[in-house]
């Protein structure tokens, strides 16, 4: 164990049960068909986008790159499985446009920019949404060029996989020491992961004791070793510091 996340800060956001996303200005917190814009000194609602049920099911996860929100969707627990990037507009909380990854893989729960490649994952779970015979155990990273095609795919640690139980990865970025962090669905944990120099499974490194319990996270923009992370229960952003390495 690496150590303990410490909260440092609450947001109430009743939109607050997928994910949060962050920049400079305002905090984003994402509930499958709807995306709330708060503005991060005061905490008040300042925007709010809501989409289609039927076409936008779940957005699992969101990052933002510029003036734009980049988020991952799914039509989790719907089968067979559907995966999308959805792109909106951060002033004005518009939809801007969509790439559809169709069936296959699985569900798309995170996507993160890094080293000049799109690095997503797809999940897969046992029961229902998902697609038998995978199960968790398929769950995959996949590294792709900017126009979305496929580079190298890579499976979870098994004692990742373990972790994540019955469901999968919900949130992963990549950190500025060059590790994959990545949280599941209930644990209260951030994975700290590194790419293999032979193989086709990640390494799992360590991991950190998170306030929270699972869910897409945010690197903070600001503040380095802060994260942005939610709880569902009390639908709140919670921002919390990791321990200096």
């Amino acid at each position: 164990m690496l150590g303990a996340a410490k909260i440092l800060r609450t947001v109430p956001a009743r939109e607050a049960t997928q994910g949060v996303a962050n920049d400079p200005r305002f905090l984003y917190a994402i509930e499958n068909s709807t995306i709330g814009k708060y503005d991060r000194r005061t905490g008040q609602r300042v925007g709010l986008w809501s989409g289609d049920r039927r076409v936008f099911i779940h957005i699992n996860s969101c990052e933002t790159q510029g003036t734009e929100l980049v988020c991952a969707m799914s039509n989790y627990p719907n089968v067979p499985m559907w995966s999308s990037v959805e792109w909106f507009d951060t002033k004005t909380m518009r939809h801007l446009r969509s790439h559809s990854f169709g069936p296959g893989r699985g569900s798309l729960t995170w996507i993160d920019w890094h080293d000049g490649s799109w690095w997503a994952c797809f999940a897969n779970y046992d029961g229902d949404g998902g697609e038998a015979p995978r199960d968790h155990r398929s769950t995959l990273l996949v590294r792709m060029d900017p126009h979305f095609v496929t580079q190298e795919q890579w499976l979870f640690p098994e004692d990742v996989l373990n972790s994540f139980g019955h469901h999968s990865a919900s949130g992963g970025h990549w950190g500025q020491d060059g590790r994959l962090y990545v949280s599941g669905h209930d644990a209260p944990s951030l994975y700290v992961l590194a790419l293999p120099d032979a193989g086709g499974r990640l390494l799992h490194v360590g991991t950190y004791d998170l306030p929270t319990r699972g869910q897409a996270f945010d690197w903070d923009v600001i503040s380095s070793h802060h994260l942005w992370t939610i709880d569902r229960q009390k639908m709140t952003l919670v921002e919390s510091s990791l321990p200096t390495p």
